[in-house]
Formats: C-alpha cells, structure tokens, sequence
C-alpha cells in the first residue's frame, strides 16, 4: 500500500515501499494527482510490468537530443541533416519539458503550428527523428514508463515527389551559362546528366575511385569501411569524356568546388541563363515562358537522369543498380515515364 504524507503546505509526496522492487517517490502539488501516480504505479507493479520511470522524469528534451546525437545520429550518413532537426528541436518549449512529461497533445500542437512555417516533408523528418529517439530512450537506454508520444498522433500527409524535368532549351541555356561563367560547373552539370550521381557523391570523387578503362567510378560509403555498401556506377561515354578532358590535380580530387559550392554556383548560373533568355525573347519582341529554368534545383539533376535511363529502356532493377535507390518503390514515380513506349507495345 503506497503512503501518501504532506510535504509543506502545498506538496504531497507518494511513497511506495516493495519486497524486489527499488523504492518508489514522487511529490505532487496536490494529493488527488500522488493518488493517482501511487495507483498506476502499484498497479503496474501487480502486472509484473513496471519499470522505474526515474531517469525519463528526470532527463530533459534537450539533454536527451544531445546524447541521441552523439550516440546514434553521429553514426548514420544524414548526421549533417539530423543536425537541423535536432537543432530544431532544441529551439522549442519541448527542450526545457522532462520526456516523461511530453505527450500526444504536445506533438499534434506542435506538428500544427510548424506546418505554418515549413513544408510537410520537414515536419515528417523532424518528428520521424522526435520518434526515434522515444524508441531508442525505451530500447536502449532503459528509460521506463515512457510512451512514444509521436506515434499517437498523425503525420502530415507525404508530398508528392518532384517531377522536375530539364526540357532541351532549358538544358541548352543553362549549359551556355556555365561555360560562360564557370567552366567546371559546366563538367559537373553535364556529369550528374550522365551518372545521376547525388551532388555530395559528385564533390567528394578522387581520382583513385575512377576507373576509366572499366568505365566505372565507385561511390565509398564513408560509414561502412568494410566497403560492402559501396556502389560502382558505369560510366556512359559522355560520362568518360568529360572526366577524360580534366586535369589531374595534385591532391588526388577530381573537382575543385565542394557541395556547398556546387549548389551556390548552380542557383547563380541558373539566375544568369534565365536572365539571358528573358534579354533574348525581350530583343526578339515574343513573350518568354514563366517556367524556364524556374524552380531548378541541382538535385532536379539526378531526377532527369533517372528519367532517361527509363527512356533508354532500362529496367528499374538496372537502374537502382546505377542511382543507389534502395527500393523499388522509390523509382516507381518513374514509370510512367515509360507509358507512350508501353501503349506502342500494346497496338
């Protein structure tokens, strides 16, 4: 039988004392709530299935994110990414919440508000991470009594993939600028047309990864040194002669620019392809189109490549083996790329 004394005049404390189990305390602002902890507490504790719950009403949001990232975000390949999240997270109310405290109502407030200021697929990424780290609280680091509060709300519905195709004018300017006003983007751009390779896996290419006469170039997975999760990507010829036509350079790398780099030349060189084709339709008196070069992104690269190696009659196997997905699944908004040539077939 749990004992309930009066600490003060305004706080309660519920003690429960039990033969193999360790003792039990908590103190409440009122005695009807030490009740009903002492209750549930006892009650578990009949079922065979309490666990202490001392360390989850004790340990913050903020203390728990800092030790998910050190000990399991800091060993997976989005680290860089989960960072923003677990920043993120750190900005809110929640951080300064002990986890035993955070429920359902909590998240679903917090997922509605953030749907103000972000878009969905942000919001599934910063509560699918919230999520594991519940999961891991309770798993492995023995944190007793927790509820995974994520799991009891709903998550924003998954947005629709792009679909971001680089028609032949578009592909014609843009590389015109690049040669213009940055010769090696150029190369880069032509390459992620070639390989779909990611834009960090194109940055971090050295030479001893390239085989030019096998025509492969290999994909390290700097988190598996066992290199059983690397990935050789066949080289097209367009793929072969542009790494044919460049310097070798001392410190063994194949580009000069980094990822950040990469993305920020990209965003100028396609502001200045874009104003060049407005001069253009200006001086030839005809109404440019609202969507050229509009919205590119350079990870809309790797979508157009994906794209033509389904038009080049690749099945998805064959093309997973080149770009990396990890299910089929993830190359299915792809196929219906391939309805006019199926339709051809059914005549």
């Amino acid at each position: 039988m749990a004992t309930i004394r009066e600490r003060g005049p305004y706080q309660w404390q519920a003690q429960i004392l039990r033969k193999g189990q360790s003792p039990q305390y908590k103190t409440f602002n009122n005695k009807a709530d030490a009740e009903k902890w002492a209750r549930q507490v006892e009650a578990e504790m009949d079922r065979g299935i309490f666990l202490p719950r001392k360390e989850s009403e004790n340990t913050t949001l903020s203390e728990a994110l800092d030790r998910y990232e050190r000990e399991v975000s800091s060993n997976k390949k989005s680290h860089e990414k989960e960072k923003v999240y677990i920043r993120q997270w750190n900005r809110t109310p929640l951080a300064k919440r002990f986890l035993a405290t955070i429920q359902g109502k909590d998240i679903a407030a917090y997922r509605d508000a953030r749907l103000n200021e972000v878009g969905t697929n942000a919001v599934r990424h910063e509560l699918a991470l919230l999520s594991h780290l519940f999961t891991i609280a309770v798993k492995e680091w023995g944190m007793g009594g927790l509820i995974n509060p994520v799991q009891q709300v709903r998550k924003p519905p998954s947005p629709p993939g792009r679909e971001r195709r680089l028609n032949p004018e578009e592909e014609c300017a843009l590389l015109a600028a690049c040669e213009k006003y940055n010769a090696e983007l150029s190369s880069i751009v032509r390459f992620a047309l070639e390989t779909a390779m990611r834009r960090e896996e194109i940055a971090k290419m050295k030479w001893n990864v390239v085989d030019l006469k096998k025509r492969t170039v290999i994909v390290l997975d700097e988190k598996n040194p066992t290199g059983k999760s690397n990935r050789v990507v066949p080289l097209s010829s367009g793929a072969l002669r542009i790494l044919s036509g460049l310097p070798r350079m001392i410190d063994g790398k194949i580009w000069n620019s980094g990822k950040n780099y990469m993305t920020l030349a990209f965003i100028r060189v396609v502001s200045r392809a874009r104003a060049a084709y407005e001069k253009e339709c200006e001086e030839k008196g005809i109404k440019p189109d609202p969507a050229f070069l509009v919205d590119l992104t350079f990870h809309d690269l790797r979508h157009e490549a994906t794209s033509r190696f389904f038009e080049k009659g690749l099945n998805p196997m064959q093309v997973a083996a080149i770009t990396g997905h990890k299910t089929l699944q993830m190359l299915k908004r792809y196929t219906h790329l391939k309805a006019e040539d199926l339709a051809e077939l059914l005549k």
